[in-house]
């Protein structure tokens, strides 16, 4: 019996994957709340950690269609698709906060080296205008864990929550 055939939100690959549809587009919105309402400029670390929210929640949502019009296989194959990507992202993630601990080194482009005018009368107002966002300072920290280290924990729920989605629904229509 196909997952289609059924109530497809009883079976167990649908509950999986909604809840990691759920915990991935909830992690974007809290980044982006937190940028545009207290006005907490991201890093290019923290705007690259972003990409698997923004391929994720899409094909997390494309995958519980699929597992909707009864095609358990290629759910599954998104579904794994998006976890890998979320193992990848928790791997970013992991090394941004390594970096905001001083355990290595960021990379150079989270230094600050913005290009800056080149006539001499502009440059005092644009240096006045310039903020850094570094990689290597956290920007705050709740219960103790920088937004990467929150992103490392949220990543790896979304891929635990897809890897398990994708057997699920792999599994479907073998009974």
């Amino acid at each position: 019996m196909t997952i289609a055939a059924s109530n497809p939100t009883d079976h167990s690959a649908y509950r999986y994957g909604a809840a990691a549809l759920f915990i991935a587009a909830a992690g974007i919105v809290i980044a982006l709340g937190f940028q545009h309402l207290a006005g907490m400029a991201p890093c290019p670390l923290c705007l690259q950690q972003r990409w698997a929210y923004y391929v994720g929640v899409p094909g997390l949502f494309a995958a519980l269609v699929l597992l909707s019009a009864g095609q358990e296989r290629w759910a599954a194959m998104l579904f794994l698709l998006v976890s890998l990507a979320f193992l990848a992202n928790a791997g970013l993630g992991v090394y941004h906060a390594g970096a905001e601990w001083g355990f290595w080194p960021g990379p150079a482009t989270c230094a600050g080296g913005q290009a800056l005018t080149t006539t001499a009368g502009n440059l005092l107002e644009e240096l006045q205008r310039t903020s850094v966002v570094r990689c290597d300072e956290a920007a705050g920290r709740f219960l103790g864990l920088s937004f990467p280290g929150w992103n490392v924990i949220a990543s790896l729920l979304v891929m635990f929550l897809g890897m398990r989605a994708a057997a699920e629904a792999w599994h479907a229509n073998r009974f």
